[in-house]
């Protein structure tokens, strides 16, 4: 079985040796990608004189973007199970092997690692765990599922959703509308508790406002995706 490990990245040059390096010696033999989203630091350039499997995107998608790069590419080249890792170096690789399991057995198409089911390691800020929870809420209301850490990046598919990310995947602020797309075709979706860290360098994308306009756009498209029942798998 053929494993890809995507890893979005814009402006990560002080984490992405960290981050390809544990996944090497964590989970040697696995396969990993790293998606340089038009980093305006030295990101490239790391990658290059490091020798690391990378792609460099020709303009600054986002991480929707570049994540359905890393999809693209993982059904271009055949590969089963696809891994999302974050750039700046808060997912911890020694949790992939159980982030796939449930994949392997059958009993999941897709696999979330979730820090709020033993509440343990890095949990964020008060009032963005404030928004994971209204999120949560509203897709539990929407459609039934529920996911305790909507907004978690560590995540992984099979083949299927590989096929359907690589057609279909929001642009900003992708990982609650990516959740509601696979649940409205069909996808069988289950939360492994993990233990997150926190960002080592560098500084996150998300502010005040940005958080705001977060909310309001995923609950948006949360709702449409209800309203509208839209089915791509099979189609």
């Amino acid at each position: 079985m053929r494993v890809l490990i995507i890893i979005p990245a814009y402006n990560e040059a002080e984490n992405i040796c960290n981050v390809v390096e544990s996944i090497k010696s964590t989970v040697p033999g696995i396969d990993y990608l790293v998606i340089n989203d038009c980093s305006k630091d030295d990101t490239e350039q790391v990658c290059k004189t490091h020798g690391y499997q990378y792609i460099s995107l020709p303009a600054n998608l986002g991480i929707g973007g570049a994540v359905q790069a890393g999809y693209l590419y993982a059904l271009q080249h055949g590969y089963d199970i696809a891994i999302q890792i974050d750039g700046d170096g808060q997912h911890d690789p020694a949790y992939i092997r159980d982030l796939i399991q449930p994949i392997i057995n059958g009993e999941a198409d897709i696999a979330i690692g979730s820090r709020f089911i033993t509440k343990e390691g890095f949990q964020s800020s008060g009032s963005r765990r404030l928004g994971i929870y209204i999120l949560s809420t509203v897709i539990r209301i929407c459609c039934g599922l529920r996911i305790l850490d909507v907004t978690s990046g560590f995540r992984a598919v099979n083949r299927k959703f590989i096929k359907f990310y690589a057609k279909n995947y929001a642009q900003d602020y992708p990982e609650p509308e990516a959740i509601i797309a696979a649940a409205m075709n069909g996808g069988r979706i289950k939360e492994i508790p993990v233990i997150m860290r926190e960002r080592k360098s560098g500084k996150s994308s998300i502010n005040v406002w940005r958080s705001l306009y977060y909310m309001l756009k995923v609950t948006l498209a949360i709702s449409l995706y209800r309203i509208t029942n839209q089915k791509e798998i099979g189609a």
